[in-house]
């Protein structure tokens, strides 16, 4: 297992610079704008619903390697509108296509069926990319945070083509462990049955902005029933309803190269999901790297910006390695 541990302390003035560089992309540097301005794509319809695509790309003709990027929030949470700047910035820089994707959230919409709208994501990106956005198809590479780590895990075999790479930050492998099926998060507010559901909207929503989506979702974790409510199914007494939806029980030898990035003071997903999915991944001989940082909470916003901006630096060498040589 290659494993790369960033103490939270140490001497990397281009690092530094690097991530100061994606925080200026997006305060509106000069010509950046029209560069970052998505122009946006319907994937799929579903009973009358809309999934979009935002693609960010250079304003020009050139044939590019395209990142498809997963946002996290739980599979409850979170918006295609707001793709990681200290990642989109960089990437952009180096040449490539961010495409960063709606999927239909819960619980209006079960985990089936999500994976299901990331699967035909991909496959729209892939034939249908090269005709409206100078996509180089045979380049594709997903990345995702959190829950959207979870859904990168996952499409590295669930996708028909595999990605060329993935990339999950504190992502996760495992939908029954303890972390997840067993109540937390008992220290913040109490939240309620009825203050967890009130003005939840539980038809097909692809917007997962608003407090009362964050307050279901703690309520789920309080109460040890996340599992559940994105499937339906009891993680205990059906526990093998989830393992075909786990990426951790299905890695193979074609798995795509992988990275993940995750703290180890990570109190929503601990770190050991990373370690334990490179373990796998390891046991199958797939290429991959796991980059730990020292005392780094969730999301990697907290401790120190040094170590954080050493390991956000890697991910694009990372890709350029493993995708940038496959293709034409």
């Amino acid at each position: 297992m290659t494993t790369l541990r960033i103490p939270p302390h140490g001497t990397t003035k281009t690092a530094l610079l690097t991530l100061a560089a994606s925080l200026v992309l997006f305060a509106g540097r000069t010509g950046a704008q029209e560069r970052i301005t998505p122009d946006a794509f319907t994937y799929k319809v579903v009973d009358g619903v809309e999934l979009r695509a935002d693609v960010y790309r250079a304003r020009d003709d050139v044939v590019r390697p395209v990142v498809i990027w997963l946002h996290g929030g739980a599979l409850i949470m979170g918006s295609r509108h707001a793709p990681d700047a200290r990642i989109l910035g960089p990437l952009l820089d180096d040449g490539w296509v961010i495409v960063s994707i709606d999927y239909r959230l819960a619980p209006g919409t079960s985990l089936p069926d999500i994976l299901q709208d990331v699967v035909d994501a991909h496959r729209w990106v892939y034939e249908r990319g090269p005709e409206l956005f100078q996509a180089d198809s045979s380049r594709i590479a997903v990345m995702g945070s959190s829950a959207g780590g979870y859904l990168t895990l996952a499409m590295g075999y669930l996708a028909r083509r595999r990605p060329a790479a993935l990339v999950s930050f504190y992502g996760y492998g495992d939908l029954t462990g303890a972390w997840y099926s067993q109540p937390t998060y008992l220290q913040a507010r109490h939240v309620s049955k009825a203050e967890a559901f009130e003005g939840v909207d539980l038809g097909i929503v692809t917007d997962g902005r608003g407090r009362e989506r964050s307050d279901l979702y703690l309520y789920t974790r309080q109460n040890g029933l996340w599992p559940e409510l994105v499937t339906g199914h009891d993680p205990v007494s059906d526990s093998s309803y989830f393992f075909p939806y786990e990426p951790v029980r299905n890695v193979t030898g074609d798995y795509p190269p992988t990275l993940m990035l995750h703290g180890t003071a990570d109190t929503d997903v601990p770190h050991a999901e990373s370690v334990r999915m490179a373990r796998e991944l390891e046991r199958h001989g797939v290429t991959h790297r796991l980059i730990t940082l020292e005392g780094s909470e969730h999301n990697l916003r907290d401790g120190d910006l040094e170590q954080v901006a050493r390991a956000y630096a890697e991910v694009v060498p990372f890709l350029d390695r493993m995708v940038k040589g496959r293709g034409r």
